[in-house]
């Protein structure tokens, strides 16, 4: 199937979970990570039983605090 991730369109195999994804892209500090798929954000606890499917466009998001 295909999947845009992160703007780039990718070939994976079909029934790929939001959890395998992100261990085959290697995201970094995945307990921090928010997934987005088609605009839709994915609650955390959700990312194991959360199929992929052919043509989703999937973000990896961080929020970042900071200022003063």
């Amino acid at each position: 199937m295909k999947l845009t991730v992160s703007g780039n369109q990718k070939d994976y195999a079909d029934g790929l979970t939001v959890s395998q994804l992100i261990e085959l892209e290697k995201v970094e500090t995945p307990m921090y990570v928010t997934v987005s798929i088609n605009e839709a954000f994915i609650e955390s606890g959700d990312f194991a039983k959360t199929a992929l499917h052919d043509g989703d466009a999937v973000e990896f998001l961080y929020f970042m605090g900071g200022g003063r």
